[in-house]
């Protein structure tokens, strides 16, 4: 079992938890009271002109271990904010990630940017649970669902307002994303066995994906060399935490990522 089964598992068992807590029911009705005519914000905001950015609010991860001992997550996504980035990627998978669904749901009472639920989806409650908290998107990883999972979790995130990141890690997950419908396709440059990253896969893959589908580079993406490699070979949206969670000075950070100098930042 390899991390992320590992982590998938995991998951599972925090659901039935939850389901004890608050019925699937009744988490059901609570999201269908919120607005479902959303016009997706978050797929809107990768669909600009210019290669866009979705930083990550993440205290710590299983590759990396503890990422910010000191967690100011709402003054975190304020300073992306401020940065220019395009959209928000919330951890909210509380084992491995030390997130927190209030974390997603305090940033977007201070935070205007869409914001996408970083956990990782096994069960429809999850996805009626990002409604719920406040969520603009959820993520779906193809390494850890059936085609009908997807298939199916896509269209019920669809029909909440919700847009879905498919994400995918090789050429097998990237076609599937695609028989799908999906409208947003990741490829993560991490190799989930070893942890070693390569953000040339992203560079391979974008080519099996239709010009009109967003495509978002995700993991290992340290300098403006790297974004200006990406942004050369088409690639939509990047999603970046580590690089920037680890920064003495966030906004000047991402800013730098950007391609701005200290004159127009």
């Amino acid at each position: 079992m390899n991390i992320l089964e590992e982590i998938a598992e995991k998951t599972k068992k925090r659901v039935e938890e939850r389901k004890q807590q608050i019925s699937l029911e009744d988490m059901k009705q609570a999201a269908l009271q919120k607005e479902p005519d959303t016009g997706f914000p978050f797929e809107k905001a990768l669909r600009a002109d210019s290669l866009s950015f979705i930083c990550e609010v993440k205290k710590a991860s299983p590759s990396k271990g503890l990422i910010a001992p000191y967690f100011p997550y709402v003054r975190i996504a304020k300073d992306y904010e401020k940065g220019g980035a395009s959209a928000l990627s919330v951890l909210t998978e509380p084992y491995y990630f030390q997130g927190d669904n209030s974390y997603l749901t305090e940033i977007k009472k201070e935070v205007a940017l869409p914001i996408i639920r970083k956990d990782f989806t096994v069960d429809e409650y999850m996805i009626y649970e990002a409604k719920v908290i406040g969520a603009d998107a959820i993520l779906l990883i193809c390494a850890i669902l059936t085609d009908e999972e997807l298939k199916r979790f896509h269209e019920l995130a669809t029909s909440l307002g919700l847009t879905a990141l498919v994400e995918a890690h090789d050429a097998e997950e990237v076609e599937r994303a695609v028989k799908i419908g999906a409208k947003v396709i990741g490829v993560n440059n991490r190799d989930l066995k070893t942890f070693t990253v390569d953000i040339h896969n992203s560079i391979r893959y974008r080519q099996m994906v239709d010009d009109d589908i967003v495509f978002v580079s995700e993991s290992g993406i340290r300098d403006r060399a790297d974004i200006e490699m990406l942004e050369e070979n088409k690639v939509d949206a990047v999603l970046i935490g580590e690089t920037l969670m680890r920064a003495e000075n966030t906004v000047k950070a991402l800013q730098q990522l950007r391609g701005l100098d200290a004159a127009e930042a």
